[in-house]
């Protein structure tokens, strides 16, 4: 059965900006977001609910990306990146995620979780080799850390590498993985023989590699998502990211990751925001706008209040990654609020368009289901929690 596409409502997105953050940026700043804001606007909006519908990736939007920054824009200039800084990077995640959160998700992998640790981790070879090709799109990777049974535990891995001698054998299996279905490189967390995590690149056509997709998702429905299966993979040794070791390796990126998506989660409540205020002002009951009644003031008020707080959390973090000092419970603490703000203005907003909420002709509850993904990905709301918990107490609740 064809898919066929209805007209769309047009774009119509304002930001809000309540506490006139823009002041506190630069002209770079504002420049890199409006660019990727308004490729969103002509690439993304109009598209995105057919994909969500056919649960199928937009692929021909990858250039797009590339050429706005989506992809590693803090990687040197000398890598194929655009050498932007931390600010700029979570503005571009801020506007994409406002389009959609599974194609930030495209981007932010291949950002914080493929290039980051190549640039990171890696020798100048690999730098060379993956990363211009990763910067526009010409290559796409994914991540893999999360097992079956190992999500918020991933020291406990079992997938394994072995040293044959002129090559490592990879054995094991991962879940949940945005990207697999079509990356062409795998950024893989495996066990060596001493039990120590190590990064390996494991490129596709290597026998006994595979990525099936996932399917009957809810949630993330433009997004690719699949299993990296690994089956006597044999891996070059030049392949494994020599600069760092442990599962410190893998949390650094996802410090990256969880960055990027403190700032998008504030562009899919944005969204939602933006759209629940105009409809307050055209939808008509009882003879006035539903925007003129209290209840629906009490919203959009506890909304807009609830952006500008997680805003200037973000811009503060923003400043903290570019001079190197934040930590990694900082980012926890902004990745959970703000998605967990991003949540409950969905809802709220959805319940404000009535019925009319639960259609694609509305954006919001397409980011509620996509949101209900992102609050656990990337560590869970809960695992957040206690890693703020453990930071100011010092006692770890994990165990």
């Amino acid at each position: 059965m064809t898919f066929k596409s209805k007209t769309m409502r047009p774009d119509l997105f304002q930001s809000p900006d309540y506490y006139l953050l823009d002041e506190l940026l630069s002209d770079e700043h504002k420049m890199v977001r409006d660019a990727a804001r308004a490729w969103v606007k002509k690439e993304v909006s109009p598209i995105i609910e057919e994909y969500a519908q056919r649960a199928e990736f937009p692929k021909q939007i990858v250039k797009g990306l590339g050429e706005i920054g989506g992809f590693g824009p803090y990687i040197p200039v000398e890598y194929g990146g655009a050498g932007l800084d931390q600010i700029s990077y979570g503005l571009i995640m801020q506007e994409i995620e406002r389009g959609d959160s599974g194609v930030r998700s495209t981007s932010s992998v291949q950002s914080s979780l493929v290039m980051y640790p190549i640039w990171k981790y890696g020798n100048e070879e690999q730098r060379m080799k993956y990363l211009p090709k990763l910067a526009t799109g010409e290559f796409i990777g994914c991540f893999g850390l999360t097992e079956p049974d190992y999500g918020s535990n991933p020291g406990g891995m079992v997938t394994n590498f072995k040293d044959m001698g002129d090559h490592y054998l990879l054995n094991g299996a991962k879940m949940w993985i945005s990207n697999a279905p079509f990356a062409d490189i795998a950024i893989v967390w495996a066990k060596n023989e001493e039990g120590r995590i190590h990064g390996l690149i494991v490129e596709r056509g290597m026998e006994g590699f595979s990525t099936p997709e996932t399917h009957n998702k809810w949630s993330l429905r433009a997004s690719a998502t699949g299993e990296l299966i690994f089956d006597n993979v044999k891996v070059p040794k030049e392949n494994l990211l020599p600069n760092k070791s442990g599962l410190g390796a893998p949390l650094g990126c996802l410090d990256s990751a969880r960055y990027g998506i403190a700032w998008g989660a504030i562009g899919a409540a944005m969204d939602c925001y933006d759209t629940a205020l105009r409809y307050s002002k055209e939808r008509i009951q009882f003879d006035k706008p539903i925007g003129a009644t209290q209840l629906q003031q009490k919203k959009l008020a506890e909304m807009i209040t609830e952006i500008t707080k997680a805003q200037l959390l973000t811009w503060r973090l923003g400043v903290l990654r570019n001079e190197e000092k934040a930590t990694s419970a900082q980012i926890s603490m902004a990745k959970r609020n703000n998605v967990d703000m991003a949540l409950t203005i969905a809802r709220d907003a959805r319940q404000m368009l009535g019925g009319m909420g639960i259609t694609g002709e509305y954006s919001i509850m397409r980011h509620m289901m996509n949101l209900e993904s992102v609050v656990t990905y990337e560590g869970t709301h809960d695992i957040h929690l206690l890693i703020t918990g453990m930071d100011v107490t010092g006692f770890p609740a994990f165990k």
